[in-house]
């Protein structure tokens, strides 16, 4: 059985970072097939958007797209559009990916990008010398793109919203660039008689382009249930079409399919883009993770976003309460610059997904969508809300700290965290916020929340009960643990709060030994300085 394993090893091929269709193909590397979806959404109306998290699939969608309006036959043999495609028209295509201009320092650079960007169509198609401008240069391609061939245009453009994410904070920047971009997308609606079919695609909703207006007619699919699957892996594809990769990953953890399948349920599984949507994988991850043969964090690698973390700062954003949030239609799909809370945002990244929805009511439950993002967004948030470095968290404190809890020792996990906090060093610049926050109990509540989340333990804050708002609880498989925290009482008031508010009460049924714990932080340590337990 080993024998065929390391053949089985030897002759899979992952295109992990690899987002053209063409090369992944040609290339023999594992394609999980998505082109009956692709054909649909191709056929379901003329102008499409669809928003989807960074490394998604999304940029393979929009290659996939190319190939297929180009006619490229030969590249789909065998898979399902073929049943479904007959005439495999083609047609000229412009494919236009907008993260590759992002990161200009001025409106004028950003236009010098795009004009470099669409060279390769002006080679194609001609250029008028009074197209001065990247918008006037793709209105003169899309038409004598059309009248050359004699087809209509197709266009296809990727992280469309990539250039003002970018400078989202800085408001000169950010108006320059909205002017400069608002201008590209014009001749979209001007050359409507000339487009065959036209495809954005990106992370956010940005209305500030006026696409969204300018564009009437533009169908936004992003959490239409047709299209719920079309970028990540389901539940049913990865216990189907990578069955065999399932079974390798098993032979290098030595252990059963069913419980591989349970470790990348655990670690990648949980999003829905939809009211009615199937569980879907991180593909990046899940691809990551058969190629290395090892369950890691990969969607992380490259740290959380930087406009995320400072858009989580702007709003003053509650990191706790990001595991039963109420949302709306509206307001998870609401445009970026009109937000008014986090919550659209960090839907449309990822960082929280569809767990539930009542149809009567049209309320959507939100929640973080698994292990991966709960570790990743903690270690991103960790030196913005706290001070502490993501990586100290995990070398050393976390393995103890974990042991203790998992062996029903709170007051030596309590120790392990004293110990941690007392010698840590804290990031360069944070000492003053330190000082203006540590005599609030609530620093306290998000610093031992973002060490649960990293040690990918589930924990609420400010939990509401009959008595009152429960500090925290943790859950963890045999124990439910009720936190109360001081800074300005005792230990011992602590766990009196808890007893004389009945805090534990609704804990008590579910079969998990319920532990109280009362806690005492010195503000001036910034350590645990005393427990009780009850």
């Amino acid at each position: 059985m080993s024998q065929n394993c390391d053949e089985m090893i030897t002759d899979r091929k992952y295109p992990v970072g690899i987002q053209t269709f063409s090369e992944i193909i040609r290339g023999g590397y594992l394609y999980v097939d998505k082109t009956d979806l692709v054909w649909t959404l191709a056929h379901y109306a003329k102008f499409i958007f669809l928003s989807r998290p960074r490394r998604f699939g999304k940029s393979l969608l929009t290659s996939t797209l190319h190939s297929y309006f180009r006619g490229d036959k030969e590249l789909f043999e065998g898979l399902k559009i073929m049943s479904l495609e007959k005439a495999w028209e083609q047609y000229p295509v412009l494919h236009i990916d907008l993260s590759v201009v992002k990161g200009q320092a001025t409106a004028e650079a950003l236009q010098q990008r795009l004009m470099l960007l669409l060279e390769q169509y002006t080679t194609l198609y001609g250029v008028n010398p009074q197209e001065f401008s990247p918008g006037t240069v793709l209105d003169g391609v899309i038409r004598r793109a059309s009248q050359q061939t004699g087809k209509q245009v197709v266009v296809i453009i990727d992280e469309y919203d990539a250039p003002l994410l970018d400078v989202m904070h800085d408001d000169a920047l950010l108006e320059d660039t909205r002017k400069v971009m608002q201008e590209f997308f014009q001749p979209l609606k001007a050359n409507e008689r000339f487009i065959k079919f036209c495809f954005l695609t990106g992370i956010t909703r940005l209305s500030q382009l006026n696409i969204f207006s300018t564009l009437n007619n533009l169908t936004n699919v992003t959490l239409q249930p047709e299209f719920a699957a079309i970028c990540g892996i389901t539940n049913e594809e990865l216990q189907t079409q990578l069955q065999e990769d399932i079974h390798i990953l098993g032979e290098s953890y030595e252990v059963a399919d069913d419980e591989i399948v349970r470790r990348l349920k655990k670690r990648y599984d949980g999003y829905h883009f939809s009211w009615k949507s199937p569980d879907i994988y991180n593909p990046y991850s899940l691809l990551s993770a058969f190629a290395n043969r090892n369950i890691s964090n990969y969607w992380f690698e490259t740290g959380t976003p930087t406009f995320l973390i400072r858009m989580m700062q702007h709003f003053k954003y509650d990191i706790t309460e990001m595991d039963d949030i109420l949302a709306t239609d509206y307001s998870i799909n609401r445009p970026t610059e009109a937000m008014t809370t986090m919550v659209p945002l960090l839907y449309q990244t990822g960082y929280l997904t569809i767990k539930d929805y009542d149809r009567e009511g049209e309320i959507y439950t939100l929640a973080i969508p698994n292990q991966e993002v709960r570790i990743g967004y903690a270690d991103g948030l960790l030196p913005v809300y706290t001070g502490l470095q993501g990586e100290d968290v995990q070398t050393g404190f976390a393995m103890k700290f974990w042991r203790a809890l998992k062996n029903g020792d709170i007051h030596q996990a309590m120790c392990e965290m004293q110990t941690y906090l007392a010698g840590i060093p804290y990031i360069e610049g944070f000492k003053q916020k330190l000082q203006e926050v540590t005599n609030a109990e609530g620093f306290y509540e998000y610093t031992m929340y973002l060490i649960f989340s990293m040690l990918n333990v589930y924990a609420q804050t400010q939990v509401k009960c009959a008595g009152g708002r429960i500090d925290m609880v943790v859950w963890l498989p045999d124990a439910t643990y009720v936190f109360e925290l001081k800074v300005n009482g005792t230990a011992q008031e602590a766990l009196e709060q808890i007893d004389s508010k009945n805090y534990a009460v609704p804990y008590q049924t579910d079969g998990r030994k319920v532990v109280k714990v009362g806690v005492k932080f010195n503000a001036e340590t910034r350590t645990p300085e005393e427990w009780v337990i009850g």
